[in-house]
């Protein structure tokens, strides 16, 4: 398959670009459209070091087709360093072309060149094609553990 995409890291200069497509992400998890807390969001999380973004680049029309977030974290058990690959989402334009593995590719890239154990990813149950790619990739369904998450209501 031809490369119709290239990968960038994204910096304080592509955050309008790439903020639209983590709203779309947002709302395909069910909330609500928030365009500025979007930017934001990502504004925050960059200028504090808390998180890692790539966004590809259709080559003809120089849309941006996608974009994944990475988290750093440990794994306490390995005493080593493993990145949380939290947000992936690709345009629907876009889709079905390969931007999602090239991203996956990059994810890697950052994961090896860091020193990392590995990349630790979640989707929803439902989200059948997400898992299709992500088994094609290479990532393994973890057999071994349980995840639980807790809601905290905050004042």
């Amino acid at each position: 398959m031809e490369n119709r995409f290239r990968v960038v890291r994204t910096e304080a200069q592509h955050i309008s670009g790439v903020a639209p497509l983590f709203d779309e992400y947002r709302m395909f998890y069910g909330q609500a459209s928030d365009p500025a807390g979007a930017e934001s969001f990502l504004r925050d999380r960059m200028a504090a070091g808390e998180s890692v973004v790539y966004h590809a680049i259709h080559k003809e029309s120089g849309a941006i087709a996608a974009f994944m977030q990475l988290y750093p974290s440990f794994s306490s058990v390995s005493m080593r360093r493993i990145w949380i690959l939290n947000d992936l989402f690709v345009a629907s334009p876009f889709r079905r072309q390969g931007a999602a593995h090239l991203l996956l590719a990059q994810a890697e890239e950052l994961a090896a060149a860091t020193g990392a154990k590995g990349i630790e990813l979640s989707t929803a149950v439902t989200n059948v094609q997400a898992q299709k790619i992500y088994r094609n990739a290479g990532y393994e369904q973890d057999e071994e553990f349980l995840h639980f998450f807790r809601t905290i209501q905050n004042a």
